[in-house]
């Protein structure tokens, strides 16, 4: 059996899905494929928070850009999705810690992102159930966190409500050239196939400069009002940059279950997607010395998943320099909830040759023509 179509987009994830919405809302004939589930993956191993970045002023863009776009769709998401305007808190133990928040504040505003000071006070004020004394925080209240495995069914069934053709558990065996084939003789030719595979994208070729970033999550049982907001330690920047040695960081989420998300860990180049108990034990023994009463919760589920990596921590959007008909959408890390919408946005705007709101060109993968390396 054989179709046509405009746009190919390949895996179902939350990049995917919100890759097909927004070709299917250009008016392009458009067709996903996925292997397994829509928003599995790593979609359904991220902690789901919308974040602003700032590491590099590429990072900046895109991730703002998103956040302000998951907040213009946050009106029509259905309850599921769960999205939550709760906001971040970025914590400081010590003054050192809070000349970073300083900055950290400086560079936000700069660009128009609100953000302000809590001295050790507020801070307590805010969560009590921090462990004291800490030094402070910076809270950006424009941040939010959603349940990204339904945020992604939520864009999936938008896009078929255009009309957008589902290949469900079917495996991609080639792609190039215009040409997807599937491991039931299905045969998919379209002018431009999407690789939005994940830690799994460099499986369809391509010498892809992606590595496997393996992660934790641990959540618990329903404690309203335990926490209130996303909090993640100023360190976890730090621990985030990080590209040999294993890591832990203190990041917590709210659910408006009442439950707690709790992360994060960082493993390159490991293929088991078992659990690692003694990272995970650090993981949340991390949890615990900033949150104490972590310790008397209960834990319901422990999973792990693998993020894309790049070498310079930007994803890889727009024309693969191998092979003209495909484009990439992946390479996102930790941050494919968050720049989802933003990434579809730029994917649509270079297939349809549109001005973007924000230059595409840092995250055009022909930056790593040539040669790359990891820091």
């Amino acid at each position: 059996m054989s179709s046509t179509y405009d746009v190919v987009v390949i895996g179902a994830g939350i990049v995917g899905t919100a890759c097909a919405l927004e070709c299917a809302n250009r008016g392009l004939k458009t067709a996903v494929v996925e292997r397994d589930i829509i928003g599995g993956g790593a979609t359904a191993a991220g902690m789901g928070h919308i974040v602003v970045m700032d590491d590099s002023p590429a990072q900046f863009a895109l991730t703002r850009y998103s956040q302000m776009l998951w907040a213009e769709l946050s009106e029509v998401l259905p309850a599921e999705v769960e999205y939550d305007a709760c906001g971040t808190l970025w914590i400081a133990r010590d003054d050192e810690e809070m000349v970073l928040v300083r900055r950290k504040r400086a560079s936000y505003l700069a660009v128009g992102v609100r953000a302000e000071i809590l001295d050790a006070k507020a801070l307590a004020e805010a969560e009590p159930n921090l462990v004291q004394p800490l030094a402070g925080a910076l809270l950006v209240p424009s941040d939010a966190v959603l349940y990204p495995p339904c945020a992604a069914g939520y864009l999936m069934r938008e896009a078929m409500n255009w009309e957008v053709a589902f290949y469900s558990g079917r495996t991609v065996t080639q792609a190039g050239t215009g040409r997807v084939a599937l491991d039931d003789g299905t045969e998919l030719h379209a002018g431009h196939i999407v690789n939005a595979c994940g830690a799994d994208s460099p499986d369809l070729g391509g010498d892809l400069p992606i590595r496997k970033r393996k992660g934790h999550l641990v959540i618990t049982e329903r404690y309203p009002g335990f926490i209130h907001h996303q909090m993640v330690e100023l360190g976890y920047l730090k621990s985030a940059h990080s590209t040999q040695a294993d890591s832990v960081a203190f990041n917590v989420q709210p659910r408006k279950t009442g439950q707690v998300l709790i992360g994060s860990s960082r493993q390159f180049d490991v293929e088991d997607s078992g659990v690692n108990h003694g990272l995970l034990e650090d993981m949340v023994e991390r949890a615990v010395s900033y949150l104490p009463g972590l310790s008397s919760l209960s834990a319901i589920r422990v999973w792990s998943g693998f993020r894309a990596a790049t070498p310079d921590k930007l994803p890889l959007i727009g024309p693969s320099s191998h092979d003209p008909t495909v484009f990439l959408a992946t390479g996102h890390e930790g941050l494919g909830i968050t720049t989802s919408l933003a990434t579809a946005r730029l994917l649509a705007d270079e297939l349809m040759g549109c001005d973007s709101q924000i230059p595409i060109e840092p995250y055009l993968p022909e930056r790593f023509a040539k040669s790359y390396q990891y820091a």
